[in-house]
């Protein structure tokens, strides 16, 4: 991207000077989950030290590592906060950003806001850029971007340093961008911070060094990788994971994102594959067969995957690591759109036979007297061996054996079968994702993955994974049966989802990539949009429905209606009449709140004055799934964290009996009980308290207000049966 090389450095403030030098000093410097948070540092301590330095932070979600309220909430976090998240850096200007104490001469602008931390926050919600990912990097230029800046890996490959954008891969839409600027006279500039700890990812990842302006690599400068730990999974999320596991075709394709959800959908499909006649029992002991199968028959299935999925998604999360792991991500996709076209006609397998080059031929892939473009073809695949050249109309073999490049020579052709032939395609991909983010496991796994195994995984341009313009030929081959899952707040009764804002105006996160996958599940055939909603939620006290007759900010308009996921159940919507959008939508209703929402529907002549909402779902309660689930946990079934937990033993027990005593602060009658309790904990100290009491610093107190706290944890620890 330059003419001239990188300059390397080893020492930071060297090469952010020189970076200003080049820039001046208006510095937009954007960066996505990837940020090289050591060049932010520096950048925004200089402007805040030099108010002739105007800087502006253009990123996502800045992130701050968690924090404790009070004393006890420090005691508990701060060990596993250090423990979980390292030599991670703090970026130095998210506190001022935090309390609104930013230098006049700094901003931060963000497209996506760490969910629900900056609503009051003026700053955050004034500077916010409400875009698609998708375009997030042009509206980067928009925004007078003149750095780019991410963290990189470096890896020598045939003797050469090889750098490759590793999980920030997203990012490449935004260098020819940059080259238009250079080409206007700009002055701008791509800057890299090489970190040791990042896996080194291939493919559409690796990008030439001089796609760089500045590198800045030395071992200091390694640190460990934002990765939030796993979090736990509840009923609630286990069952809209379990609904949402039945929607998926083997042989199709998948998008999910992070968190709880995520991880539902991922166990879902694990105990589906493994586990399938427990699988099928938990269907229908809480009767989702029963209610909704004749669209699982249509649109997914419940049957083991036996071809296995493919994931096209904006972020890799940690499901999709699972997943692989449990041979359910095995379905690879190619490069080319004749091959992948053969392929999913069944034409060609994964096993290389003449028959292979027979079809190729026939289709015209390559020429019966084979060209130099074509034996690079067939060795791209691995349908001819890597040491086969072509030598004028011969092919020679690594052994020197030559033979006429003639597939239409029924000898030449035989020979070629034993000498030339690959055993089985390579370069599928089983994963195409724009960036990755999830817990330390995740990274050490992308680390030791075997380098054959890596280049399955495709961390590539945002503009590939999240639309079809500009690749619709091979996108459209490549991404068959495409599900793509997201996570909204709240769904109306017409079928619209507002899932990142309030009716104010504020933002509580981003868009992120929904709109697009949502648009792209209707622009492809045999696709659909699943949006899964959690149909409650509960503030204090206050029980409130998701499933809303109308609101007052719109993510999803109704018109992109598909399909709706709660915890009761799945909702089709796609091309319905009203009437049936909204009678499916209160199927799936927490049933404390479908009589309010029939009347809102009725009352709005939406609905028939006469309708009435069928007996089989007029039991949408969370104690009815709880008492299903309470007769399977014992089974091994739906555990708290599926996939592991950063926390100790001890730290999950602590974490549930702090969040009971929170609870319980809320309550004045809970409050006196819990007291009591705690007075008559009095006495000798049981043996089994004492690990729980080390690990929150609280096993020796040190004044009345320790001694009270301490005796309130040894109340709780026994009421919850750990005493």
């Amino acid at each position: 991207m330059t003419s001239a090389k990188p300059a390397y450095y080893t020492d930071l403030e060297q090469c952010v000077q020189a970076l200003l030098d080049k820039v001046g000093n208006k510095v937009v410097i954007a960066g996505g989950f990837g940020r090289p948070v050591h060049i932010f540092n520096e950048l925004y301590r200089r402007a805040a030290a030099d108010p002739g330095i105007q800087l502006t932070i253009i990123t996502g979600a800045s992130f701050c590592r968690p924090r404790g309220s009070s004393d006890l909430e420090k005691r508990f976090l701060d060990p596993f906060v250090d423990r979980v998240f390292g030599d991670l850096p703090e970026l130095e200007y998210v506190q001022p950003y935090l309390k609104g104490q930013l230098p006049k001469n700094i901003e931060i602008v963000e497209v996506f806001l760490q969910a629900g931390v900056y609503m009051g926050n003026h700053h955050a919600q004034q500077n916010y850029v409400y875009s698609n990912f998708t375009h997030w990097l042009r509206d980067m230029i928009e925004q007078g971007c003149n750095v780019f800046s991410q963290m990189i890996a470096r890896q020598e490959i045939d003797g050469q340093p090889a750098y490759s954008m590793s999980g920030d891969a997203y990012a490449l839409d935004i260098l020819p961008r940059l080259k238009e600027l250079r080409e206007q006279g700009k002055q701008v500039a791509v800057i890299g911070q090489v970190n040791n700890e990042l896996p080194f990812m291939y493919n559409d990842a690796i990008v030439p060094a001089d796609t760089y302006d500045f590198i800045l690599d030395d071992p200091k400068y390694n640190h460990t990788l934002l990765g939030p730990p796993s979090p736990p999974v509840d009923t609630m999320d286990y069952m809209i994971g379990l609904n949402a596991s039945t929607l998926l075709p083997d042989g199709g394709t998948l998008q999910i994102g992070i968190g709880s959800l995520g991880d539902a959908i991922t166990y879902g499909c694990i105990l589906r594959q493994e586990h399938n006649d427990r699988y099928k029992a938990a269907l229908a002991e809480l009767g989702i067969v029963d209610k909704f199968g004749g669209m699982i028959s249509e649109v997914g299935g419940t049957e083991p995957f036996e071809k296995g999925l493919y994931g096209s998604t904006e972020m890799f999360a940690d499901g999709f690591r699972h997943l692989y792991n449990h041979g359910i991500l095995k379905r690879e996709v190619y490069g080319d759109a004749g091959l992948q076209r053969l392929v999913n006609a069944g034409r060609i397998g994964p096993a290389v036979t003449p028959r292979t080059l027979a079809v190729l031929v026939e289709e015209g892939l390559v020429s019966a007297r084979l060209t130099p473009t074509d034996l690079e073809f067939l060795q791209k695949f691995g349908i001819f061996k890597d040491a086969v050249v072509l030598d004028g109309d011969l092919l020679r073999c690594a052994d020197g054996t030559g033979i006429a490049a003639d597939l239409g020579d029924a000898g030449a052709l035989e020979q070629i079968g034993r000498h030339c032939l690959g055993t089985e395609l390579k370069g599928g991909i089983v994963l195409h994702a724009g960036f990755f983010l999830g817990p330390q496991a995740m990274y050490q796994q992308l680390r030791n993955m075997p380098e054959a195994e890596a280049k399955k995984i495709c961390m590539t341009d945002i503009a590939y994974v999240n639309q079809l313009y500009g690749c619709e030929e091979i996108a459209r081959l490549q991404r068959q049966k495409a599900r793509f899952i997201n996570t909204t707040i709240m769904v109306s009764l017409l079928g619209a989802a507002c899932s990142d804002g309030l009716d104010n105006g504020r933002k509580i996160s981003g868009v992120g990539g929904q709109y697009n996958f949502v648009a792209m599940a209707h622009a492809l055939e045999g696709a659909r949009s699943i949006l899964m909603c959690r149909s409650t939620r509960t503030k204090g006290d206050e029980v409130s429905s998701n499933i809303v007759w109308n609101y007052g900010h719109t993510t999803i308009p109704a018109h992109l209606r598909d399909m709706v996921i709660t915890e009761y159940g799945i909702a089709m919507l796609r091309g319905q009449r009203e009437k049936d959008v909204i009678a499916r939508l209160l199927n799936i209703a927490d049933s404390r709140f479908q009589e309010q929402l029939l009347a809102q529907a009725k009352a709005a002549g939406k609905i028939a004055a006469d309708y009435e909402i069928p007996e089989q779902f007029r039991h949408n309660t969370p104690e009815r799934l709880e008492r299903i689930v309470g007769r399977l946990r014992p089974e091994g079934l739906f555990p708290k964290f599926p996939f592991g937990s950063d926390f100790t033993p001890e730290e999950l027990v602590l974490a549930d009996v702090l969040q009971n005593l929170k609870v319980k602060m809320g309550s004045r009658k809970a409050l006196f009980k819990t007291l009591a309790g705690a007075v008559g904990a009095a006495g000798s100290m049981p043996a089994a308290a004492v690990p729980y009491l080390q690990r929150m610093g609280l096993d020796q107190p040190r004044d009345i207000k320790e001694t009270a706290v301490q005796k309130l944890i040894l109340a709780e620890l026994k009421d919850c049966g750990r005493l």
